[in-house]
């Protein structure tokens, strides 16, 4: 039986319909309706009361603006025109991944947290069944911001909200001094980093996001996160590819990237027109990663069979905001 893991995702509540995407349910309709921004309280008024009501026993109602604009408290009418956009979404998309693709293609009118909850019920019906715990935490990645610390060559990433929320690293085995002041011996790290040999570490703390991961070329977190994408990509577009980290480009003029996030999209683009990046930036880049289709005719055909690179960097803050619908959105596919 394979292990449970990511259940605050959504996961349990949707259903997956023949292709394999999750089909929406009501009951992950209700799941936003119960958020503590939209839910019922002490000071909501009747109106307020008697929409949510009505929201939970028929998630999928059709709502007048009339009925939004007759609740008393302003935030609460907003709160409830975004929530009932996304609901609107969700529902004409018919599912999870059809819903997050559509997000894409026209100005972004839903909250960056609705679109991470996506990724991440979507990445954990991606990897169901895995049992390699360093895939799933480097698959946090898809939908947690990451902290990143790089001491003498060795690149750590840890959950950038637990951070923040033990910086004084007090908690888990010093975690907040970990990123702070991490001297590059990983191995006087007691199971904060995972490692192959720790790795079952992993399923005991999943939900905790409290382990650190090392992308460091050569280290296995690296691969696991290359298998990821793959199967990522695999998911939503049919697509068999391969990907592997790189030390460098060697292309001189290579055929198409896509950056990770934005600071590596900036990088990219501006290494190919030939500028100068200073020092300082091109060590943000915490990897580099060639992909090949495995199957070249699904390439366009202008650079069909050639190698696309890809990047992951931090910020200047040191902060990791990957954007996996990149790797949908511009990988160089034939018209066709």
């Amino acid at each position: 039986m394979a292990t449970e893991f990511w259940r605050n995702s959504g996961y349990h509540l949707l259903e997956r319909d023949a292709a394999g995407w999750l089909r929406v349910t009501d009951d992950f309709l209700r799941a936003y309706y119960v958020r503590p921004e939209v839910h019922p309280v002490e000071e909501s008024d009747d109106a307020e009361r008697a929409l949510h009501s009505s929201l939970m026993r028929e998630p999928r109602r059709s709502i007048g603006p009339a009925e939004i604009d007759s609740i008393g408290d302003e935030d609460a009418r907003d709160n409830y025109r975004v929530v009932l956009r996304f609901r609107d979404k969700l529902l004409g998309a018919g599912t999870v991944e059809g819903c997050y693709l559509s997000l894409f293609r026209q100005p972004i009118d839903v909250p960056p947290l609705f679109i991470d909850q996506l990724a991440h019920v979507i990445v954990r019906n991606v990897l169901d069944g895995c049992e390699d715990p360093l895939r799933l935490r480097a698959a946090e990645l898809f939908f947690r911001e990451q902290k990143a610390t790089v001491q003498e060559g060795h690149a750590l990433l840890a959950d950038l909200e637990t951070v923040e929320m033990h910086a004084s690293g007090n908690r888990y085995g010093s975690l907040g001094r970990l990123i702070v002041e991490a001297q590059g011996d990983l191995g006087k790290v007691d199971l904060d980093v995972l490692d192959r040999a720790n790795a079952a570490l992993y399923w005991e703390r999943e939900s905790r996001h409290d382990t650190v991961i090392s992308l460091t070329h050569g280290r296995p977190a690296l691969d696991a996160l290359c298998r990821a994408m793959e199967a990522w990509i695999a998911h939503f577009l049919r697509l068999e590819v391969a990907i592997r980290p790189i030390r460098r480009i060697d292309e001189p003029r290579w055929a198409w990237h896509i950056g990770l996030d934005a600071e590596s999209s900036a990088i990219l683009n501006e290494l190919w027109a030939g500028g100068e990046v200073e020092q300082g930036r091109m060590q943000r880049i915490l990897g580099l990663f060639e992909l090949r289709f495995a199957d070249i005719q699904a390439m366009r055909r202008d650079i069909a069979g050639r190698s696309v690179y890809l990047a992951l960097s931090a910020d200047a803050e040191g902060a990791v905001r990957m954007k996996p619908q990149n790797l949908l959105l511009n990988l160089p596919i034939h018209e066709a």
